[in-house]
């Protein structure tokens, strides 16, 4: 007999499921494909009681609070993003029980407050869906795993950019911390409940 997909105490992650972020082409699956796949894990999660943690990236106007450094496709200081660009689509619902928050750089742990809402409701193990695979679920799942959460990508609820790096994340990364797994598999668990 195989060991439980879901702990007791599990969260729903989404990640970066913005109108700024989904209009942006992915691969292997398109973005609605993602949304649609992670809107039905959050109606599942909320069902069973459940946390459902938005995580969106945003910045200060004058983007001072983007994060530092040398790179060549750094974001600029001076941001200019379209009115509402960083509000959660409206496909997943947002209840009020949800649980918000912003980052400011690629992952959701570090300068958030994720891991506190998490352990103060005693989850052990986190489920993420999001744009895009190899940044914002990529980076979340490697600090989901060093502060000893277990770890859940939902591979056909998240997609990337550039497919190489999908599936480099999907097939090499994600095995060594965590578990893969469909939308399917942890819908039907949820059910077995």
């Amino acid at each position: 007999m195989s060991a439980p997909l879901l702990d007791p105490h599990t969260a729903l992650v989404v990640i970066d499921l913005q109108r700024g972020v989904v209009g942006m082409p992915t691969l292997p699956h398109t973005s609605e494909e993602v949304v649609r796949n992670s809107a039905t894990l959050a109606a599942a999660f909320r069902a069973h009681n459940l946390p459902v943690v938005l995580v969106r990236v945003s910045f200060s106007a004058d983007g001072v609070d983007a994060a530092p450094g040398r790179i060549t496709d750094a974001m600029p200081k001076r941001l200019n993003f379209p009115e509402g660009w960083d509000e959660m689509v409206d496909e997943l619902e947002v209840a009020p029980t949800d649980i918000p928050i912003t980052k400011r750089q690629w992952g959701a742990f570090y300068g958030t407050e994720l891991d506190l809402q998490l352990r103060r409701r005693g989850i052990t193990e986190i489920v993420l869906t999001g744009i895009s695979t190899s940044i914002g679920v990529e980076s979340t799942a490697r600090a989901a795993h060093e502060h000893g959460y277990n770890v859940v990508v939902v591979e056909d609820a998240v997609a990337d950019r550039d497919l190489d790096s999908h599936t480099h994340s999907t097939t090499k990364i994600f095995p060594r911390i965590g578990l893969v797994a469909s939308t399917e598999a942890v819908l039907k668990e949820l059910e077995s409940r």
